[in-house]
């Protein structure tokens, strides 16, 4: 198989979705693989360790799209890239696809095997290719908020774990997941006030069992969202539902509840959010002011730390990389049957040959669901 690996083209992106020891691997088995020139500068993996690892490197990500058989990447096909996706070619990639109707339409059209990486779950429930991005947005979302309460930044000029005398900030998780306890974490131990709220109370069983004394737990609900908020200097959006949009937990009406300067980091954003008011940002430009409230928006957080993120990426990809590649050698129906039997990549496809197969995605746009097993019974 020929597997392409192009640049990044999202703002302020510097990921990249294979590093040289996932070339090698792949070429053990058999695959060829091509690297976009610089491809992996950003993260910082030169043109010559690619080719030291077997990689090709070409120059345009139209060449790379044309040839390859299966295309990895880290963030969604943005709209340039859409006209380049073939027929029955197999994208490998955070699709978010809940998010996004233009790129949900396009994908369709496009009848590409869309393997998303936020989707793909273990027999135990757990969201393997999410995981490593998630524990980076979650320790960011606090590192960023700490910056953003600082005055110069338009913030309260709270210092998030304060000193002897003067009391820490007070920051609130919504969501006990993956996210949402890495930000406790990073709150935690900066010596802030923090509080969980989550709707499992198991969860926070085992949240009160393993966390510092200065985090709280509390049950998540309307009531107790609003009231939480009223005293947070941070809040954070940790909530997901796989595949999904994310809830709406806080609504324009509850911002007049904040105060003046705080600041809300919803993590969520990827899949919606979790903030009625929030909107996708960038790096350049990652924060916006409603009702005196600091947005943070950034849905490619972990894209500004890409050395770690993109080798904490890979380490979780390149095993199912590996599975999709070597088993694309049989005829497209056993392929697919292949890929059918192996229910955590089951589960990651959300498009194939136009049709919707994951259920959380027809749902956001009120389109039809195809059940995966029918729709493969139908190839020739």
């Amino acid at each position: 198989m020929i597997i392409g690996v192009p640049k990044e083209i999202k703002t302020n992106e510097n990921r990249i979705a294979l590093i040289p020891a996932g070339v090698e691997i792949l070429k053990q088995n058999g695959h060829q693989i091509l690297v976009e020139n610089n491809g992996g500068v950003g993260s910082g993996f030169t043109n010559e360790e690619y080719k030291k690892a077997g990689a090709e490197i070409v120059d345009t990500a139209g060449e790379i799209f044309a040839r390859a058989d299966m295309i990895m990447k880290v963030k969604e096909p943005l709209p340039q890239e859409y006209k380049l996706i073939r027929k029955h070619q197999i994208v490998f990639t955070y699709f978010h696809f809940a998010a996004s109707r233009e790129l949900t339409d396009a994908m369709m059209a496009s009848q590409a095997l869309c393997i998303a990486y936020e989707t793909i779950e273990t027999k135990k429930g757990d969201l393997p290719l999410l995981i490593p991005m998630s524990e980076v947005a979650g320790r960011m979302a606090v590192q960023e908020g700490a910056k953003y309460l600082e005055k110069y930044f338009g913030g309260r000029g709270i210092l998030l774990g304060g000193i002897p005398g003067v009391r820490p900030a007070s920051v609130v998780i919504l969501g006990g997941g993956v996210v949402g306890t890495n930000a406790a974490k990073m709150a935690a131990g900066m010596g802030a006030h923090v509080t969980i709220l989550d709707v499992s109370l198991e969860r926070l069983r085992y949240l009160d069992d393993v966390m510092p004394k200065n985090v709280t737990t509390v049950k998540s609900s309307p009531y107790t969202i609003r009231e939480a908020i009223q005293d947070a200097d941070l809040v954070v959006g940790a909530v997901l539902i796989a595949g999904a949009k994310a809830p709406r937990l806080i609504t324009r009406d509850m911002l007049k509840l904040m105060k003046s300067g705080s600041v809300i980091v919803d993590v969520a954003v990827d899949q919606g959010g979790c903030v009625e008011t929030i909107k996708p940002t960038t790096h350049e430009n990652p924060t916006y002011v409603i009702e005196s409230v600091i947005h943070y928006g950034v849905a490619n957080m972990p894209g500004a730390v890409p050395m770690t993120s993109t080798k904490g990426l890979t380490n979780a990809t390149l095993p199912y990389a590996v599975e999709i590649a070597n088993k694309a050698k049989l005829p497209r129906k056993e392929f697919l049957q292949a890929l059918l039997q192996n229910s955590e990549i089951a589960k990651g496809i959300n498009i194939i040959d136009g049709k919707i197969t994951f259920k959380g995605v027809s749902d956001a746009f009120d389109l039809p669901y195809h059940a995966l097993d029918a729709v493969v019974a139908l190839v020739h």
